[in-house]
């Protein structure tokens, strides 16, 4: 794939990363010269529907979200038979990356990854969107320091919370008790995974370890999730709170839905302070001796708080500590050094975050501020485009540039410059890229090709092949082969030398002659159109028929005013009459001449003496074998005698 020209526009420079649906490339879009990240769906899943869907559902709903920790998805499309997304390239690693590099992670460090996660996530549910998927693999931690959640592949609208069939969608370790049990998810599944995400940050591993998915998959169902600090006795019990509640095996005892959770998460900060900054053990504490026995003043030192262990050697007398007096002076000192230290500390503390404090201001609502152009121009008319990045704080170009796109309608927004889903400062001239319809494409010749053939032909052009193909009866082509291929107004494109980018076509594809129905029943007749996907219409004795007796099936026809039938018409049934019979005239007595033109108009092959010809008006006709006024099979001979 490296080096290849994806779809005319994107240029593939080199791979990122390979999942279980996709292959994700850096790629420079041509058109509008930035980088991408280019999603390309496996091969092997392409014919695959529901694969194919749910890839197509990624684009759709992480487009519908505009927030700064989610990734933007610019477009969507197929090349071939390789469907692809484009999103927002962002250089740097995976919190799956961080974990695996430093095992597990601060309270400082969780809570910071935390708020941007929910952050997303909460925008993502405010939308009625469930990402289904949440693990450490898609939170992108990007080099310049912005946290997104990505891969919204597993993302379904909140009402249709039900899994497809019996597969688990999502990762094992992540899933929540109901999808293990029940196989529904709303937003309180993504709360779940969330919680096993933040335990797995503070303690350095999942809850629930197993050799097989179903053991893990068992203890999600039918165990609770420990506390963070019974395996790190450093985590504050305020972070347990939050991972204990959002892990609730019950979902009506979670927080309903990300927002939520962000609030508890902001209230367990707002109770740590600036503790959690240094609180990672409890120190050693030197204290004044208040030991019986001891002298006043006397340093003692104690173990760690609520170790349960008693001061070293409480049976000292007091000449024995004054024999360590000086090792005890040595131990003050340090102490008032430490002091001296900690008043250091919390002035460059204060310092810090008045910097911070100013830094936020300057890129939060200051002259650094950034605003992301926003995903939801597309389609807009310009005008109401234009409103809306004029509220936003941007100076709109009062000139648009044309744009080819295969979807927006002639003159509605498709795109912007820069583009959409970047981060911008305020006044930034936007322009428009409005839509001049889908980009010109020569149409192959498809007539007389395989359907195979015509398939390859037209996703190559690209096109977009319309389903269903038409299967229209013919009996002078064979099956499979291609008689007509229309555009999307149903007019034939045979003959036509352009057609846009990516717009249907619809093949008619011979379905070789209609089915013989010769001397059926009209049941049976009835039960075979069925089978070859016709419905029997209007039932006509309309055929007289020396093969087939009365009242059977002669053969199919289309109704009137119909030029072909195709799989799925209706076709009329034309029954048999029978042999038709004929009058034969009464000409016994008249001259030849007369009476030859009578027999021959009532179809009747004639017998008789061929001198007669010769002077017709001189022979009278004297016998008819069958004689006149019987009747007889038309076409069938009479004999005939003259006198002269």
């Amino acid at each position: 794939m490296v080096g290849r020209l994806i779809d005319g526009r994107y240029q593939i420079q080199s791979r990122i990363a390979r999942g279980g649906m996709a292959t994700v490339y850096v790629a420079t879009d041509l058109r509008l010269e930035r980088r991408v990240a280019l999603k390309v769906m496996h091969g092997h899943l392409a014919d695959d529907v529901s694969f194919r869907e749910r890839f197509i559902q990624e684009a759709r709903s992480a487009a519908r979200l505009a927030h700064p920790n989610v990734v933007n998805v610019f477009d969507q499309g197929q090349d071939s038979e390789m469907a692809y997304l484009v999103m927002e390239y962002l250089p740097g690693i995976t919190l799956r990356d961080l974990l695996v590099e430093h095992r597990m992670l601060t309270s400082a460090q969780t809570i910071d990854i935390m708020e941007a996660v929910l952050g997303g996530l909460a925008a993502a549910h405010k939308a009625g969107i469930v990402h289904r998927d949440l693990k450490p693999e898609n939170v992108l931690l990007a080099d310049d320091g912005r946290i997104k959640i990505g891969d919204f592949g597993l993302a379904r609208a909140a009402s249709a919370n039900t899994a497809t069939g019996t597969a688990l969608l999502g990762t094992i370790a992540y899933l929540s008790p109901e999808l293990v049990t029940r196989g529904t998810a709303d937003a309180r599944s993504d709360i779940y995974a969330a919680g096993i995400m933040m335990f797995e940050m503070l303690v350095g591993n999942q809850p629930f370890l197993g050799d097989a998915p179903m053991q893990i998959a068992y203890q999600h169902a039918n165990s609770d999730v420990p506390a963070p600090s019974s395996q790190n006795p450093t985590v504050p019990i305020e972070l347990d709170h939050v991972v204990l509640a959002s892990t609730a095996r019950e979902p009506d005892d979670r927080p309903r839905n990300a927002q939520a959770m962000l609030e508890q998460l902001h209230h367990a900060q707002g109770q740590l302070g600036s503790s959690i900054l240094v609180r990672q053990s409890e120190p050693t504490r030197v204290l004044t001796a208040l030991t019986p026995g001891l002298v006043a003043d006397e340093t003692q030192v104690l173990g760690s708080r609520g170790s349960g262990q008693p001061p070293a050697n409480p049976g000292r007398t007091t000449g024995e500590l004054t024999a360590g007096a000086e090792s005890t002076l040595q131990l003050a000192d340090a102490t008032r050094g430490a002091r001296q230290r900690s008043r250091w500390i919390a002035i460059l503390v204060i310092a810090l975050v008045a910097a911070a404090a100013t830094t936020g201001w300057y890129f939060g609502v200051g002259p650094g501020s950034r605003i992301t152009i926003p995903s939801t121009l597309s389609g807009l008319a310009v005008q109401d485009a234009t409103a809306q990045l004029v509220g936003l704080g941007f100076t709109v170009n009062a000139t648009t540039q044309p744009i080819p796109d295969p979807f927006i309608t002639v003159g509605l927004v498709a795109a912007t410059d820069p583009a959409v889903g970047q981060s911008v400062a305020p006044g930034t001239l936007i322009t428009l890229l409005v839509s001049s319809g889908p980009r010109p494409i020569p149409v192959p010749t498809l007539v007389g090709l395989s359907e195979q053939q015509a398939t390859t032909a037209i996703a190559a052009a690209p096109f977009t092949l319309a389903e269903p193909i038409l299967r229209q009866f013919d009996a002078t082509i064979g099956i499979g082969t291609v008689l007509d291929a229309l555009a999307a107004d149903g007019t034939t494109l045979v003959g036509v030398a352009t057609y846009g980018e990516l717009q249907k076509i619809t093949m008619v594809v011979s379905a070789g002659p209609l089915p013989d129905l010769a001397g059926l029943s009209v049941t049976d007749a009835k039960t075979r159109l069925a089978a070859a996907g016709l419905i029997a219409g209007a039932t006509r004795e309309d055929e007289y028929s020396d093969t087939i007796a009365q009242g059977l099936v002669v053969r199919s026809q289309a109704p009137e005013g119909v030029q072909a039938v195709r799989v799925g018409d209706a076709v009329d049934l034309i029954t048999s009459r029978g042999v038709e019979l004929i009058t034969i005239p009464e000409v016994v007595g008249l001259t030849w001449d007369v009476a030859k033109p009578q027999l021959v108009a009532a179809g009747f092959a004639l017998d008789y003496n061929i001198f007669a010809d010769a002077g017709a008006q001189f022979f009278t006709v004297t016998t008819l074998t069958p004689g006149g006024g019987t009747q007889a099979k038309k076409g069938s001979t009479v004999k005939v005698t003259f006198s002269s």
